[in-house]
């Protein structure tokens, strides 16, 4: 692996009052920023936005209600930080198209790959974004665990061979492959996928990998402990993820990811 390539820290704005890890919510615009800038100063090279949670369990806002809570942060940051990109963890089309009129050029980070609005990948083919495409089954409020699959990696990987037709059938170039880790897996089945990443890169090998297990169940309920207790454990997930091919690493705590690449490069 090539110590030298690129490696993306993408830090996490949650624009609601549900995210799972406290500390990332952000009650207001001027919280989002605050954050946003912190994020940016201690390493952040992508912002991730996002107005709804998607945890297990979580319920939808709408379209409507998303944008309402992203617009004033988006304008905000792009204006005070236009070299750091932007992503909006969004399902929705109509979110992509008004934060496209609103910021411009912005990676557009959906859960659904796609399926939970049709009219998702053929807008983002013809406004040519950036596209993190992520498995999952069912929306937050259905997933199942896939007890099913034996070999979990194996049903990703298929996963994103059917994608990554789709996405070349609307018109969408450059798109990011998110396994989906603690999106209707069993504990389990995400430690698998952890252990199989290389699997990825060798399929896809002109796709970037993003992973994103920060604070998440994986970790804390494996270990009997709270997420804010998890910060030592999700180091732990991101040096393996670096060494066997993470390009991104989507996170809370972007000082401590950034201690972390550096390590993996000196190993």
């Amino acid at each position: 692996m090539n110590k030298n390539r690129q490696i993306d820290i993408m830090g996490i704005v949650n624009l609601t009052d549900d995210s799972y890890f406290s500390a990332s919510r952000c009650a207001s615009p001027s919280q989002a920023v605050a954050l946003a800038s912190r994020l940016v100063d201690e390493g952040a090279s992508i912002l991730d936005f996002g107005a709804c949670s998607t945890r297990p369990g979580a319920e939808p806002v709408g379209a409507e209600e998303e944008w309402r809570r992203l617009r004033p942060a988006l304008e905000t940051v792009r204006k005070e930080f236009p070299d750091v990109r932007i992503s909006v963890d969004t399902y929705w089309s109509d979110v992509v198209r008004r934060a496209y009129d609103a910021i411009g050029d912005f990676i557009v980070n959906d859960i659904s790959a796609g399926e939970d609005d049709p009219q998702m990948l053929p807008l983002v083919g013809r406004l040519g974004l950036t596209y993190v495409a992520m498995h999952k089954r069912g929306t937050p409020q259905t997933m199942q665990s896939m007890t099913d699959y034996e070999d979990v990696t194996s049903e990703v990987a298929d996963y994103f061979s059917d994608f990554s037709d789709r996405a070349g059938q609307s018109g969408v170039r450059d798109w990011i492959l998110d396994p989906g880790f603690g999106f209707a897996k069993t504990l389990e089945q995400n430690y698998q996928l952890m252990r199989d990443l290389s699997r990825f890169k060798a399929s896809f090998p002109s796709r970037k990998l993003l992973v994103g297990v920060s604070r998440k169940s994986m970790v804390y309920r494996l270990l009997g402990i709270t997420p804010e207790e998890s910060l030592p454990a999700t180091q732990a997930l991101h040096l393996h993820a670096l060494q066997n091919g993470a390009d991104i690493l989507r996170v809370h705590d972007v000082a401590q990811a950034a201690q972390t690449v550096s390590l993996y490069r000196m190993l």
